[in-house]
């Protein structure tokens, strides 16, 4: 079943698109002809169990890995023709921790901000004005290991908008939080959208992740399944709740 479905509203900037993208490990196919377009400000959950692919794509939007059949853009650059431009205009949370545990805070921001071109002082500007909005900003001189699992994935959010990106990826980003973490992760993530217009790609296999003004994609074996709005999903698979209709688009996955 291949549902289809959209916000309706003025034309914003894209921020991503994805077109007929196709993938396959050693002959094997774990991506087939997805394809998915993120606007600027709107957050979208990528919506899928354990192995349906969700990573995989990520690699290839930041080009972990290199595609070979379909396109992928970055606020309209081509992803293998202009990739640096495309890289500049995404930041990344990886499903992985990927800070340095021996440097304190200050010291990964800005070895982060240094990759990108940023003087010191643009740096520490930028980094002083994200740790505030997630109420970091105490912990500059901390080192990473010191810090809880919920306070290391906010640092990895300050890293990736460092840069000011347009676009946001985060790949499982609750993975090993607690529940009131999560919930404040989301919503932090949630207000970036509102206030500065960034487009988040949230990846998760939790469907409690999923807020009702959202919109869902739903991979279930490399394939998209479904997309639009949760009433649009509840509306094309018949289901009362988007739990059961998550279950009637995914059907032999994990429970």
């Amino acid at each position: 079943m291949n549902l289809a479905g959209g916000s309706r509203g003025a034309p914003q900037p894209v921020a991503l698109e994805v077109r007929n993208l196709s993938f396959s490990y050693s002959g094997e196919p774990v991506l087939d002809d997805v394809s998915l377009a993120l606007k600027a400000g709107e957050f979208a959950v990528l919506l899928g169990p354990n192995g349906a692919g969700k990573t995989t794509l990520f690699s290839l939007i930041t080009r972990l890995y290199d595609h070979r059949q379909g396109e992928i853009r970055v606020g309209g650059f081509d992803l293998r023709r202009h990739s640096v431009q495309a890289h500049a205009r995404m930041g990344v949370v990886f499903q992985q921790p990927t800070l340095d545990q021996d440097l304190t805070v200050k010291q990964n921001l800005a070895y982060h901000g240094a990759l990108h071109g940023m003087t010191p002082g643009i740096a520490s500007q930028r980094a002083a004005r994200q740790l505030a909005r997630l109420d970091m900003q105490d912990n500059l001189g901390l080192r990473v290991r010191h810090l809880s699992g919920g306070q290391r994935r906010r640092v990895e959010i300050a890293r990736g908008l460092l840069h000011e990106p347009r676009l946001l990826l985060l790949d499982e980003p609750t993975v090993g939080l607690d529940i009131a973490s999560r919930r404040a992760l989301v919503e932090h993530v949630h207000r970036l959208c509102r206030e500065e217009g960034v487009a988040v790609l949230w990846a998760t296999h939790l469907i409690d992740e999923v807020q009702p003004e959202d919109r869902v994609i739903v991979l279930h074996r490399g394939q998209v399944r479904a997309k639009g709005g949760v009433a649009d999903l509840l509306a094309q698979t018949g289901g009362a709740t988007l739990g059961e209709a998550f279950e009637r688009l995914t059907p032999g996955a994990p429970a």
